[in-house]
């Protein structure tokens, strides 16, 4: 007789739905209103139906299958906006004009190195030799400016040069 019971019971979420298209309220049912309904329709209810039905109620409104508003408990309507998933929503993704192939995918990870690693150097020693490592050698400023040559074969001492010494001021009269 027992298992006979069992049969006729529906599941908590169909009882609950069931529930609150009968009560029919503008405003939804509230949860006592739906434990009441359901003891009232179903004689073998398990002694732990008012933690079943929290339960019930908490995950339908997890699913988005009940609104939860002020502590009532209604369907959504068609209008209602659709329960987010968790994280970053996707963006949005651009439209393409009509007869347009979608672009293939760049592939992930890093690209395969070539085959050939004689022809790799070849380009390379084609497109010009690179520069060496390390500080580039100082240009002479005269050859560079373009100054006398004169002045070009002076090499300059370390450190400071000495003062100029003035000359004998020649006499006057």
């Amino acid at each position: 007789m027992a298992a006979a019971a069992e049969e006729d019971s529906k599941p908590y979420p169909e009882m609950i739905m069931e529930a609150i298209a009968a009560l029919g309220e503008a405003g939804g049912a509230d949860k006592s209103a739906i434990s009441n309904y359901i003891e009232s329709k179903n004689n073998d209810l398990p002694p732990d139906h008012p933690s079943l039905l929290s339960t019930h109620l908490d995950r339908m409104t997890e699913n988005g299958e009940l609104l939860h508003v002020d502590g009532y408990y209604k369907k959504p309507g068609a209008n209602a906006p659709a329960k987010r998933g968790r994280g970053r929503p996707p963006k949005p993704k651009s439209e393409l004009p009509s007869g347009a192939e979608l672009p293939s995918p760049r592939p992930r990870g890093r690209p395969p190195k070539t085959k050939d690693p004689l022809a790799a150097a070849v380009a390379k020693a084609a497109s010009g030799f690179p520069r060496p490592r390390g500080r580039p050698p100082k240009v002479d400023r005269a050859t560079e400016s373009g100054t006398s040559g004169a002045v070009v074969g002076v090499k300059r001492g370390r450190g400071r040069p000495p003062k100029a010494k003035p000359t004998a001021v020649a006499e006057a009269v």
